[in-house]
Formats: C-alpha cells, structure tokens, sequence
C-alpha cells in the first residue's frame, strides 16, 4: 500500500516546456525533485495522482516512479525490474503490461526485447510473491513504460490511461491541429491574461481559444474526464479520487468576463471549433467566425494574437508562405500595441512578417522542429487600486 508513503511521480512534456511544467507543478504545492528534458520529477503522497492527472494542463501523463537502476545487459534488466515491490502496487489479479520502451545512447536498444524482458520480470516476483506461476490477468490494467538513458533504466506505472492531451473536448479537428497541451503550454508562456483580448486568426478544431477559456475561467482540464487509475482501489482509495474532482469544481470562476475570438477560412471548421467550445462548456467566453487573417482588425489596444499558422508542410503548399507571412506582419502592424505569438516550423517566418522577434523559442510539436516567436507589444498602463 502507497497509502501513507511520500512518491516519485513523472510528468513527461514537450521539448523545450519543462519551465512551464515544473511551475505548475510547484503552484500544486510539490517539491520538484528533477527537471529533465522532455520530463519533470516531482514528490507527493498517493493524492498527488489524482490532483496531477487533474490540474495539470501540460504534461501527457503522469507515472508513479517504481524504480531506477544501471542496466547494460538484459540480465541487469531482468534483475532490476524484479527487485522492484511489485506486490506494493499491482494486485493479484492485475493486468499489466509495457505499453513503452524508449531507449537511447544505451547499450540496450530493442525496444521490442525490453518490453519482453520486464514483463518476464514482473511475472517471476510476482509468482514468488502470490505463490502462482501463472496470472489471470482479468482485473483492471497496470500499464508500465520504460525509460533508458545512457543505461540508466526509470521504471513508471501509468496512472492516466489514455493521454493528457485528450480532455474529451475535442472529438472534431481539421488540418494539422495543435495538441491541448502544448497550446495550453504555449499560452502560459506568454503574459495573457483573461481581462485581455485574445484572437487566433488561424484557429482550426479552436484549440487556442478553448483552452485560454479554460485557463481563464480556472477549469481544471482533467475536471470531466476519467484516469485508468480511477479503479486502483488497493492503492488510490476512492475518496482521494472525490476530494481531488471536488477541489477542482470548486475552483472554476463562474463569473469571469473574457473576449476571446477564433477566425478560419474553413466555415465547416468554424462548426467544428464552435462544437468543440460546447462540449468543453465555454463556448460563452469565445466568438468564432469566418474571417481571413487579412481582414483581422480591433479597435481596442494591448490584445493579443496566439496562433498556429500553416507552415506548408506538403512541397506544393510553400510557394504560399511568403504571401501568407506578410498578410499576417501586415495585419499585426494594424493593431496598436498588441503582442503576437507564433508557433510554426517556417524558418523564414520572420522576415516576411517584417519584424525579428523579441523572443524566439524552439518547441517540438511531435517530432516538427517549431519556432515560437514572441512580439511583445506595450503594456498597458497600471490602473490604480
């Protein structure tokens, strides 16, 4: 049982977001215990998976850490799994599994063999531990994922199921769309704020605007959905899983005003994106239209732009960039003071937008080097208390 135990959890991110993870990890109250690329590790007791999987806005998943050891052969492997406790977190009747090997600069590279090899080795001390030689494995699921990194093993029990990302929102998506995470990510690394206007001109499935509506309005983004940790009794006990679902519903500000406005050329996607705000309950918070980038105009100063622009991604689709890059600088230079932030993987972005970045960021969006260029306009002025 975890029940009273201080745990190592895993928060895997986007290259280049660990910054945004670990404070979001600190603002729950946790010790960060190592930050690292593409994951963040932190301590908490057994209501830290539930608040993690709940609260937090950009990690994928999160693991509880079983263990770590060196392993250059695949007997060091078999050994360091096993002597691992598994009888502290599966049941007699689990179903488990490594669902992922990722391995690199190591000495064991077949991801398929260590797969092989750790479940073996979960089996035998779980044989020598419940006096069976063979496992049923008809009660709820235990996923595990293996991390190697110059031999260095990381063993993690998946308590999210099916990803993060996933908050139940989106079941519509156009072209190319950008993850929850990531663009949850992305806007927490600008200074928006929910009393400033915010327009993605490129909006798509309504990614960017749904999930600033989300930060806005303070909705926990796993509020509404369910973990495959749910149903781990022997470790999570139910009341942990009620408490954490109650925090959350009693932390959404119910009465906050924002301006948030998605454009798209596509109408059918602008359908799709107005669906999607419904089914994430904020569709009051955003506007969506269908507009070109080239007739975005605002009256009002200091608002923001946060889009994802189309990066020709197919050969036939670049000789459309430079035009569409200079529509964009043109329609930013039209608004007075605003701030503009852009993810793409056109590396010429700037110059026919007509102006260098103040900041320029690389972000892996999947396996897509990115660039997230940030424009800073003026701030507005401080108003008096």
């Amino acid at each position: 049982m975890l029940k009273d135990e201080i745990i190592e959890l895993i928060a895997p991110c986007h290259f280049g977001l660990e910054a945004v993870l670990k404070k979001e990890i600190l603002d729950l109250g946790y010790e960060i215990v190592a930050v690292e690329d593409g994951r963040v590790t932190f301590k908490g007791d057994i209501g830290a998976v539930a608040r993690a999987n709940i609260f937090l806005r950009t990690t994928e998943r999160v693991l509880i850490k079983c263990g770590s050891f060196t392993a250059h052969t695949f007997d060091d492997l078999f050994e360091g799994v096993k002597a691992i406790p598994w009888e502290k977190y599966l049941p007699r009747d689990a179903k488990f599994w490594v669902t992922k090997a990722t391995t690199n600069k190591s000495d064991l590279f077949s991801a398929s063999a260590i797969q092989s090899i750790v479940k073996k080795a979960m089996v035998d001390r779980m044989s020598s531990t419940f006096h069976i030689r063979t496992f049923a494995e008809d009660g709820d699921e235990y996923p595990v994922r293996i991390f190697i990194f110059k031999n260095e093993v990381t063993v993690g029990l998946d308590t999210t199921g099916v990803s993060l990302h996933k908050r139940g929102y989106r079941k519509l998506v156009g072209k190319a769309p950008i993850s929850e995470t990531l663009a949850a990510a992305l806007i927490m690394l600008t200074p928006w704020h929910h009393d400033r206007i915010l327009v993605d001109p490129f909006c798509g499935s309504g990614t960017f605007p749904i999930e600033a509506a989300l930060i806005g309005a303070n909705i926990a983004p796993g509020m509404n959905r369910e973990f495959i940790s749910n149903n781990w009794g022997k470790m999570i006990p139910k009341q942990v899983w009620y408490e954490a679902y109650d925090e959350a519903r009693s932390l959404v500000k119910t009465d906050v005003d924002m301006n948030i406005q998605g454009y798209d050329l596509d109408p059918e996607i602008v359908k799709c994106a107005m669906q999607n705000a419904r089914d994430a309950e904020v569709d009051k918070y955003i506007h969506f239209q269908q507009r070109n980038v080239k007739d975005l105009h605002n009256p009002h100063p200091y608002g923001f732009i946060i889009t994802n622009p189309p990066y020709g991604e197919r050969l036939e689709d670049k000789k459309d960039l430079p035009a569409l890059y200079r529509t964009i600088g043109e329609s930013y230079m039209g608004l007075k003071d605003w701030s503009m932030f852009i993810i793409t993987s056109y590396e010429e972005a700037e110059k026919y937008i007509g102006r260098k970045a103040d900041k320029n960021r690389k972000i892996y969006n999947g396996m897509i080097k990115s660039y997230f260029y940030q424009f800073m306009g003026k701030r507005p002025p401080k108003r008096n208390k």
